[in-house]
C-alpha cells in the first residue's frame, strides 16, 4: 500500500473518532465549550497511531484498527452502545423485519463477553442446561468480545430449525463448553399461580412483563383486593422481557401513590413516570422475589416497589439494565448505537450502574425458572449435568431459600 494512501487512511481514522467521541455526526456538531481534555485524548490516540502504522511488527490494516477502537469506545460507555461498520450494518438491516426464532436466552455484555442475562424456561437453551451467568464465548468462529451487543444479539436469531454453534463458559469453570442447538419460536410459560398457607398467599410468577402477562396479574390482584385476605408474593426471578409501560402498570397496582421511574440523559428530555391513583389496585400485603436475572422492565418495578416502602425485596442483586438507544448514521454506511438516557429508580440512582439490592438478601443456591411445588417445603432441581448440552441426570431436590424466605417473612407479617 502506497504511504501516501496508508497516511490518509490514519488521519480518516483520527477523524472518525473525533467526530464521535466530541458529537461531530451528532445535530449541531461539536458543542461550544468541549472538555479540552478530549482532545489531548485526540492527540494520543493520533500518537499511538503513527506508532502501529510506523513501528508495528507487520504493516497494520488500518481500517480494522479503527474498527476495533471504536467498538472498544462504544464497549467502554455501557453494555449497550455498540458500533456496526457498513458490512455489518447492511447485514443488521437485512435481518430486521424478519420471523427470527432464538435459543431462549436474554443476552448483555459483561467483562467484555456475551453473558447470559436469563432463559427461557423450556427453550433450547434451558434444556441444554445454560443458566444466569453463563459466558458465550464465541459465536461460530467469532469471539463475542470484539462483537457489538446488537451483532451478537442477530448472531443467535434464525430461522426456526437452523442450528447455532457456540462455547459457553461457566463463571466456575475456565473451559468453554461447545454447543450446537437448533432455533425454535421460544414462548414463555403462562402467569404461574400459586397458594400457600392455606390459601393465605397468593404467588405470582409472570417469567415476562408483556401487556398480556400484566393483565393477568391485574385479575389475580383484583380478587385479592375483593377478598381481603391475601398476601402477595411476586416472583421476579429471571423476568427480563416485557416494556416500560407494563411495568409502570404493573408497579402501580400496589401503589397508590409515589414516583415509579424517571428517563434522563444529557440531552434527552427528562420523563417521570408517577403512580395514578386511578390505577391503583391493592393494598394486600407484599413481598418481591429477585435475582441476577431480574433485569429491565422487572428493576422497574422491584426498585420502585422497595423505595416507595411497599415491599420488600428478597434475594440477589439485579442485573442492572436500562437504557434507551438512538441510532446515528455514519458518512461510510456504518451505524453507531448510542445511549443517549437511562432509567432511573425513585431515590435517583441509575439502575443499569446501580442495579437494585434487596432489603434481605439470601443468596441463590439453585437454579430458577421452574415452577414451584404446589405444597410441602419448597424445592426445586439442581442444576443439570456436569457438561452443558448433555442429558441432566435425574434432579435432586434443594430447597429454594429465597422462596422460603419470603414466605416464612410473610407469615411473621415482614413486608414492608
Amino acid at each position: 500500500m502506497p504511504k501516501a494512501l496508508k497516511l490518509s487512511l490514519l488521519a480518516i481514522s483520527v477523524l472518525l473518532i473525533v467526530f464521535v467521541f466530541l458529537g461531530g455526526f451528532l445535530p449541531g456538531g461539536v458543542r461550544a465549550g468541549s472538555d479540552s481534555s478530549a482532545y489531548q485524548q485526540m492527540e494520543v490516540y493520533s500518537e499511538v497511531l503513527q506508532y502501529i502504522q510506523n513501528d508495528y511488527v507487520v504493516t497494520p490494516n488500518i481500517p480494522d484498527v479503527t474498527t476495533g477502537a471504536l467498538h472498544g469506545l462504544l464497549e467502554g460507555l455501557d453494555p449497550d452502545s455498540g458500533y456496526l461498520t457498513a458490512a455489518e450494518f447492511k447485514l443488521y438491516q437485512s435481518r430486521e423485519g424478519e420471523s427470527k426464532a432464538q435459543i431462549g436466552v436474554h443476552i448483555s455484555k459483561r467483562y467484555g463477553y456475551a453473558t447470559v442475562v436469563s432463559v427461557v424456561p423450556g427453550s433450547p437453551a434451558d434444556h441444554a442446561g445454560i443458566v444466569d451467568g453463563d459466558v458465550i464465548e464465541e459465536i461460530g468462529s467469532q469471539s463475542t468480545r470484539v462483537m457489538p451487543l446488537q451483532l451478537i444479539q442477530m448472531s443467535l436469531d434464525g430461522q426456526p430449525g437452523s442450528t447455532v454453534h457456540f462455547s459457553v463458559i461457566e463463571p466456575t469453570s475456565a473451559t468453554p463448553d461447545a454447543m450446537t442447538l437448533t432455533r425454535s419460536m421460544a414462548d414463555y410459560p403462562a402467569l404461574h399461580v400459586e397458594e400457600y398457607e392455606n390459601s393465605s398467599i397468593l404467588y405470582l410468577k409472570p417469567y415476562d412483563l408483556s401487556q398480556n402477562r400484566v393483565d393477568d396479574m391485574l385479575t389475580k390482584l383484583r380478587q385479592v383486593q375483593t377478598a381481603g385476605k391475601q398476601k402477595v408474593l411476586l416472583d421476579l426471578r429471571d423476568v427480563t422481557g416485557g416494556s416500560m409501560n407494563s411495568a409502570v402498570e404493573l408497579a402501580n397496582a400496589f401503589l397508590k401513590s409515589g414516583t415509579i421511574a424517571t428517563l434522563e440523559g444529557q440531552t434527552y428530555p427528562k420523563q417521570t413516570w408517577t403512580a395514578d391513583p386511578k390505577n391503583f389496585v391493592t393494598s394486600a400485603p407484599l413481598m418481591v422475589l429477585v435475582n441476577h436475572g431480574t433485569s429491565g422492565p422487572a428493576e422497574i418495578v422491584a426498585a420502585a416497589l422497595k423505595e416507595n416502602n411497599r415491599a420488600q425485596l428478597v434475594g440477589d442483586r439485579t442485573f442492572g439494565a436500562g437504557s434507551v438507544q438512538k441510532q446515528i448514521p455514519l458518512p461510510d454506511g456504518a451505524m453507531l448505537f448510542l445511549s443517549v438516557a437511562k432509567y432511573h429508580a425513585p431515590d435517583g440512582e441509575a439502575i443499569q450502574d446501580k442495579a437494585v439490592t434487596p432489603n434481605v438478601m439470601v443468596a441463590a443456591n439453585n437454579s430458577f425458572g421452574l415452577q414451584p411445588p404446589a405444597a410441602g417445603p419448597i424445592t426445586k432441581p439442581t442444576a443439570p449435568g456436569p457438561s452443558k448440552g448433555t442429558p441432566a441426570p435425574p434432579a435432586a431436590a434443594q430447597p429454594d431459600g429465597q422462596l422460603n424466605k419470603a414466605l416464612e417473612l410473610l407469615k411473621q407479617d415482614k413486608a414492608a
